[in-house]
């Protein structure tokens, strides 16, 4: 197998199906969560369509959200919202419940949560007491 043959975690996924679909399912649970639909505004699609280039990236697939917006820069464009230990834990949760709402194998599910709790933590940014 070649270099450019190599598998990816967007591909084992199932590519941008797969992460539209878990966009699309993550979403509606951000809104009605308490800790975090305050942070997003009232038309969640663009939000909704920004996260599906940055997850497809972030993945491994293509540079979409790079080609459209350039470096990600998250923690950065994370710093205007107050994003405490208790959001970040809540963006995980909604994020798990997304996953198990378009049927995700549980392996992938737990490799996928761990490789977002990192970016999810670090992007804490005020304590939990606001």
């Amino acid at each position: 197998m070649t270099e450019d043959k190599r598998e990816t975690i967007y591909d084992i996924m199932g590519g941008a199906r797969t992460v539209r679909m878990l966009v699309e399912a993550f979403y509606p649970r951000v809104q009605q969560h308490p800790l975090l639909a305050p942070l997003f505004p009232s038309d969640i699609h663009p939000v909704m369509e920004k996260q599906y280039l940055f997850l497809s990236q972030f993945f491994g697939g293509p540079s979409l959200y790079s080609d459209q917006y350039g470096h990600p820069m998250m923690q950065a464009r994370h710093l205007p919202f107050p994003v405490t230990k208790e959001r970040a834990d809540a963006w995980l949760g909604c994020m798990s419940a997304a996953m198990n709402d378009i049927g995700m194998p549980q392996d992938l599910k737990d490799f996928l949560l761990e490789r977002l709790q990192g970016p999810a933590y670090h992007f804490i940014n005020t304590s939990d007491s606001d």
